[in-house]
């Protein structure tokens, strides 16, 4: 399993958790795990989910996500979870 965390932080506004999980269901990638909150209205989400069955590269679904972001006014990260576990390792 390919494991990928996701970070989407912005302005609240409707949509966003549904143009993300629509851009993920089409391309093959599963979410395991999700938590979102919103604070006087600033959203933040977090996601792990699996790359496994996508054919495209992480490079592609890291650009493709914030150009998605921009679009809809949200800032979108993606790090592997290797990567992720060693910067977040005390």
């Amino acid at each position: 399993m390919k494991k990928t965390i996701i970070t989407v932080v912005g302005k609240d506004t409707v949509g966003i958790i549904a143009r993300v999980c629509t851009y993920l269901a089409d391309n093959q990638i599963n979410i395991l795990d999700i938590s979102q909150t919103i604070v006087q209205g600033f959203f933040n989400m977090m996601m792990i989910v699996d790359t496994n069955l996508t054919k495209k590269d992480f490079g592609m679904i890291v650009d493709e996500l914030e150009k998605l972001g921009e679009e809809i006014g949200v800032v979108i990260k993606c790090q592997k979870e290797e990567i992720f576990d060693q910067m977040h390792r005390i």
